[in-house]
């Protein structure tokens, strides 16, 4: 399909609008990257905007009058005016989403000499917008950009962290982080999943064993403690780890020495903890599944790291950050997603965070082809959220009392749009399935 072509079908408009839409000074700005640009029809209608102008502008609907999205009820109307008189102009007038001031340049589009058009060129004036990123972390959200600065603060220190946060969130991205801001960066950095193992096998990995403790222990395992040593260990869905560990692990963090399983003698360490989980430990503490005198351990300094929902213009950034990644691997090049395709990104709720904008993205850009992401290239709960996925009826999840909780809502979503496949949903949700059915059942989901 022709680039001209490609245009006129992204700009979904009738033959009159599609002159706009393929004009040369549209594909020229679109060619040197888009920065925050609206295109009208002659009639002054929406009808394409590229990223940056909907993260700007607050997603501005298409087929409505610029007047009313953009000259508001102000006294002075100059854009109005400039509009309907076809002529150029620039000024500064009140952000459409209602925060600070944007400046707008008006250029009138021509066709055989005759007015076609108008493409407004937008300036953000508001500041703090610009992309951060730290590692693999990238956000123009301003909550996120607080937290990466209070992570900077906190790799000075030595004190032990508690990172909370969703599944799929980047926990372990904020530990590597913090790992690296801190003095220990020439030092190790080890990550444990404290869920994914059972409780006599956590134990062996975390503190270590000498060689015949057990059956199977057929050599000495030094425990991911001391292969920390000079480091830092995050210790990733702490709220999953046995009572029985846990008296073990305050044990270590007070006298700082580990005791291998079967051994007779303490080995001192030197680590700094990072533990992490998507559960509240207070609540924890009070169902009697963690210990008060951990938690006080561990929380010395909480951070709370959003989710993706909440992370104004973080869908947009990273969905090009990560098809960036996959155009460096691949075969295929997508230079641009659709503007169909970004509106379903921006409205799904993202119960898996970034870990399912991920699948998600990789799934379209593999059974995809072009240098266009379109909306069918994406799954079928993104894509069309009302119907069925492959063909097979929906399960309605069981509404219960617990449906009250934010993590019972998220559960239950997850289900339905799994069709009730429970592997599915948990890998939705960025969870192993014995977890998914764990907390299910907790919640009496």
């Amino acid at each position: 399909m022709s680039e001209q072509k490609r245009a006129r079908r992204s700009a979904g408009a009738s033959g009159k609008d599609q002159e706009v839409a393929t004009s040369p000074v549209l594909l020229a700005l679109e060619q040197l990257g888009g920065g925050p640009l609206v295109v009208l029809d002659r009639e002054l209608r929406i009808v394409e905007a590229t990223p940056a102008a909907d993260r700007l502008l607050g997603n501005p609907p298409r087929g409505v009058l610029a007047t009313k999205v953009f000259c508001g009820r102000t006294a002075q109307r100059p854009i109005a005016e400039a509009l309907a008189a076809g002529r150029t102009v620039q000024a500064t007038i009140p952000s459409p989403c209602g925060e600070g001031e944007v400046r707008v340049h008006a250029e009138p589009l021509r066709t055989s000499g005759k007015p076609g058009g108008f493409v407004l060129l937008f300036e953000d004036l508001r500041g703090g917008e610009e992309d951060v990123h730290v590692g693999r972390m990238w956000t123009r959200d301003a909550a996120m950009k607080r937290l990466i600065h209070l992570m900077q603060k906190v790799g000075a220190s030595d004190s032990t962290v508690l990172v909370r946060g969703e599944s799929g969130t980047g926990k372990e991205l904020v530990a590597r982080a913090i790992h690296d801001f801190s003095p220990r960066v020439r030092g190790p950095f080890h990550a444990v999943n404290c869920a994914a193992m059972p409780a006599a096998l956590l134990e062996s990995e975390l503190f270590g064993h000498v060689r015949g403790s057990f059956t199977g222990a057929v050599r000495d395992n030094p425990g991911h403690f001391r292969l920390a040593h000079g480091g830092t260990l995050m210790l990733d869905e702490i709220a999953e780890l046995p009572l029985e560990v846990q008296a073990k692990l305050l044990r270590v963090l007070e006298t700082h020495s580990v005791l291998p399983v079967g051994g007779r003698e303490s080995v001192n360490v030197d680590v700094r903890i990072i533990a992490a989980t998507h559960r509240a430990l207070r609540k924890e503490v009070e169902a009697g599944r963690f210990r008060a005198d951990l938690m006080y351990r561990l929380r010395v300094i909480p951070l709370f790291l959003p989710p993706l929902r909440t992370r104004h213009g973080d869908v947009e950034l990273l969905t090009q950050k990560i098809l960036d990644e996959l155009n460096g691997r691949s075969r295929r090049k997508v230079a641009r997603v659709s503007t169909e395709a970004r509106a379903a990104l921006a409205h799904h709720d993202w119960p898996g965070n970034v870990r399912e904008l991920r699948n998600v993205l990789e799934y379209a850009f593999v059974v995809g082809e072009g240098p266009v992401l379109e909306l069918s290239e994406l799954p079928p709960e993104i894509a069309t959220p009302e119907s069925t996925l492959d063909g097979e009826p929906r399960v309605e999840a069981p509404v219960t009392a617990a449906a009250i909780s934010p993590e019972a809502q998220r559960i239950l979503r997850a289900i339905e749009r799994a069709s009730g496949n429970k592997a599915r949903a948990a890998q939705a949700l960025g969870m192993s399935r014995v977890t998914l059915w764990r907390r299910a059942k907790e919640l009496g989901i």
